[in-house]
């Protein structure tokens, strides 16, 4: 059994084009399209899913019976144009990671590394650093932009964790989404955004809030006498370092 959530449509094959059983997912992540409200999924072999249809319900009686809430054209819909929202999700963490690997910051994936699903973390290195970048996330956000996330205690983790997610379906996390837990190295993980617009505005506004803490320092500088560039670099980095985020200067000025 495989479970494939995030990595949903990332890839020209999936679990069951090589072996897998039973693959497993969200529908509130990549498959839902962002329109799913609710739900799972599970395919597989057809001995796989009458055995899984037998547990969810009763033996002999399988896929024959349950509610379907009333959800089932939003499942449908959702499915429908979920590898258009995940090309836009994908392509917002390649962006991430380009942006904040050349601002000197370690990612993974890297910016040319081949990716399996939809999460890009950064390595932010300081506590002031991972809360401003999941503010800027939480600006962007269509529903309850004006929230400050805080770092706070959760079940389960050893540290405090901070999470923006200003979404239109309460934990969807194909939505543009960011958490981290208060501990080191200070790792963020974004994921989602239902366009690839929605994605980059939201990675400028994490930018704009690591700006705002002192983390980054923009500066212009003129080329050719006319053309002014937007630089971004860390406090207390190199001039070396400065000079290198000069592609990512050229990129957005």
């Amino acid at each position: 059994m495989v479970d494939n959530c995030y990595g949903e449509f990332i890839e020209e094959i999936e679990p069951s084009d090589v072996g897998a059983d039973m693959t497993v997912g969200s529908l509130i992540k990549n498959p839902g399209g962002g329109l799913a409200p609710i739900g799972g999924y599970i395919c597989g072999t057809a001995a796989c899913i009458e055995q899984c249809a037998y547990r969810l319900s009763a033996p002999g009686l399988g896929q024959e019976v349950g509610a379907s809430l009333g959800v089932l054209p939003s499942f449908y819909q959702g499915f429908f144009l979920a590898p258009t929202v995940a090309a836009g999700a994908l392509k917002g963490a390649v962006f991430a990671a380009n942006v904040f690997e050349k601002l000197g910051y370690d990612v993974i994936p890297n910016g040319t590394e081949p990716r399996y699903d939809i999460i890009q973390a950064v390595t932010l290195k300081k506590p002031e650093a991972l809360i401003a970048f999941c503010q800027g996330i939480q600006a962007a956000a269509p529903v309850d932009s004006y929230v400050t996330p805080e770092p706070w205690d959760m079940p389960g983790y050893d540290s405090q964790v901070i999470m923006a997610a200003g979404a239109f379906i309460q934990g969807s996390s194909i939505e543009l989404s960011a958490d981290g837990p208060l501990k080191e190295p200070y790792a963020v993980y974004f994921q989602g955004g239902l366009t690839w617009y929605h994605a980059k505005l939201g990675i400028m506004m994490a930018l704009q809030k690591l700006v705002d803490a002192g983390i980054l320092v923009v500066s212009f500088a003129r080329e050719h006498n006319s053309l002014e560039s937007l630089f971004f670099h860390l406090t207390g980095e190199t001039e070396q370092k400065s000079r290198n985020t000069e592609t990512f200067g050229n990129t957005i000025g």
